[in-house]
């Protein structure tokens, strides 16, 4: 059972340990949770996304980076980052989620793991400096809540859709590495938000060939309505007190159901003790995939100590052998 001194006053490892975490299941899907999600998906396949490329805006780590703008599902106009290879032809491209804080810049997201890659750092709408958009919140507690009265308004779709849009504008960036043999194979980073976004984007586009989900959020609503947490989930906590029947819409948005479904490779990366995404939700989300998955335990998320800088390390050497193989197939 990891253990951190800290002031926050819940327990961040929420008394679990590793074999708990283990055990804990994904909830049951809605009879109709295919059909939703699949509906979804076609209708974002069918945005002319019409990215256009900015100018440069910095070279480092053997990629140039460029602003990015695309249409997403609602006819949003969103922006974000490109990362093309400084020379030569992408062999391998990446769609990389972000955090609940948004994004501001590529930032460590680049390097990117794998070399000869490219890659498409979206601002999901609302949140970060390039997806604002006019009547959605940029701040999480707010956003988090935004449409969740109903499955069809709740932002949480359509930002899945705009990493779908993403995927899409990235394609539409590039040229075929081999002419004739088709778009260059995908892989997903996200991380926490960008994790939870991951899980429920990732079973329904067949485009991607691999994915790692870091610290992952939404897996087992109804387990996390029960957890205290310092993240976006208590603003859900906070709602569904007022308004129980939350419940149904939630479980359309569980990154736990969705990895049920998703049997592509994936590497997870769980903390024990992580005061924002509730550990048990985390290990929820790893448990329940239905593909090949391998699993590296961090000690803690969303939490500085002294043992961040080298798990961080060994999550990147994870990342490239991880990477190295699925997409290099």
């Amino acid at each position: 059972m990891a253990s951190f001194a800290h002031d926050f006053p819940f327990d961040p490892a929420y008394g679990c340990t590793l074999d708990d975490l283990l055990r804990i299941p994904a909830p049951a899907a809605p009879d109709d949770y295919d059909a939703f999600w699949r509906a979804r998906y076609e209708e974002a396949r069918k945005v002319a996304t019409e990215p256009e490329l900015g100018p440069l805006e910095e070279e480092r780590d053997g990629v140039r980076i460029h602003g990015v703008t695309f249409t997403s599902v609602g006819g949003v106009r969103l922006g974000g980052w490109v990362a093309l290879p400084a020379e030569g032809a992408a062999e391998y491209g990446f769609v990389i989620g972000h955090g609940y804080g948004g994004r501001q810049e590529p930032g460590p997201d680049v390097p990117l793991p794998l070399p000869r890659s490219a890659a498409i750092l979206p601002c999901v709408r609302g949140m970060g400096a390039r997806g604002l958009w006019d009547g959605i919140p940029d701040v999480s507690s707010a956003h988090v809540l935004h449409g969740i009265e109903s499955r069809d308004t709740y932002v949480i779709g359509d930002c899945v859709a705009d990493l779908w849009c993403a995927a899409s504008a990235l394609h539409e960036l590039l040229p075929e590495p081999v002419p004739g043999e088709g778009a260059v194979r995908l892989g997903y980073l996200g991380e926490s938000f960008g994790g939870g976004l991951g899980a429920l984007a990732l079973p329904w586009d067949d485009r991607f060939a691999a994915g790692q989900l870091t610290v992952p959020t939404f897996g087992n609503h109804p387990l996390r309505l029960t957890l205290p947490c310092a993240g976006s989930g208590e603003a859900v906590r906070g709602y569904h007190r007022e308004h129980p029947e939350v419940t149904e819409v939630l479980r359309y948005f569980d990154a736990a159901t969705a990895a049920t479904r998703l049997e592509l490779p994936v590497l997870v990366a769980a903390a024990l003790f992580d005061p924002s995404v509730p550990p048990p939700g985390q290990f929820a989300v790893h448990n329940a995939l239905a593909g090949e998955h391998e699993l590296q335990v961090l000690s803690a998320g969303h939490f500085e100590h002294e043992g961040l800088a080298a798990e961080t390390e060994e999550l990147r050497a994870a990342r490239r052998r991880f990477f190295g193989a699925w997409l290099g197939r």
